[in-house]
């Protein structure tokens, strides 16, 4: 069985994006870029959900930098409100139950998996035990004003044992993580 990487960018507050600020909240930097492009993971097909995906399939349109490298990739797309043919090259539309289609693809896959953001579909596969690793890139912003997409409501009580990290460009962190979704909080 393979394994699935949830991947998200986050403020340092916990938000997914901001009103009024750039991608990356103007902070990707050419280290954190090289990381991207040459990262083992790089090719690994993505999980995502219909709202990542207008998001940044519009990027990958613009010429956004750093998104280009994602179009050879497989793009597996989460939704009932898309429709077929997907623009963004190599997406594949799913509209079965996503928990079902990841457990399958875990099974069936010839590489690992990981997401791009997507909270919901995030939080469904971490809910159903079907996420390995939990990768989180920091960004030194607090965007309490702004936020946008709080990555961690609705969650439940995760704990995560740290297997990587990194810092790029000076300020950004990288932390990678075993996660074990718990009952509660542990000793109760």
């Amino acid at each position: 069985m393979q394994n699935l990487t949830i991947d998200f960018i986050c403020s340092l507050d916990g938000y997914g994006a901001a009103e009024g600020w750039p991608g990356l909240w103007g902070m990707g930097g050419p280290e954190y870029f090289e990381w991207l492009g040459s990262a083992p993971d790089k090719d690994y097909p993505i999980l995502m959900g219909a709202t990542t995906y207008r998001l940044m399939s519009a990027f990958a349109a613009g010429g956004e930098e750093g998104v280009g490298v994602l179009d050879a990739i497989p793009k597996y797309v989460f939704s009932s409100t898309l429709d077929e043919p997907l623009a963004w090259a190599n997406s594949i539309l799913v509209r079965d139950d996503a928990v079902g289609y990841v457990r399958q693809l875990k099974e069936e896959s010839d590489s690992p998996l990981r997401t791009l953001g997507s909270i919901a579909l995030c939080r469904a596969l971490l809910n159903a035990g079907l996420v390995d690793r939990y990768r989180v890139v920091l960004f030194p912003v607090i965007t309490g004003a702004t936020g946008q997409d709080r990555i961690f409501d609705g969650y439940p009580d995760v704990r995560l044992d740290l297997v990587e990290s990194r810092t790029f460009d000076g300020r950004l962190q990288l932390l990678e993580y075993v996660p074990t979704v718990l009952d509660g909080p542990p000793g109760r």
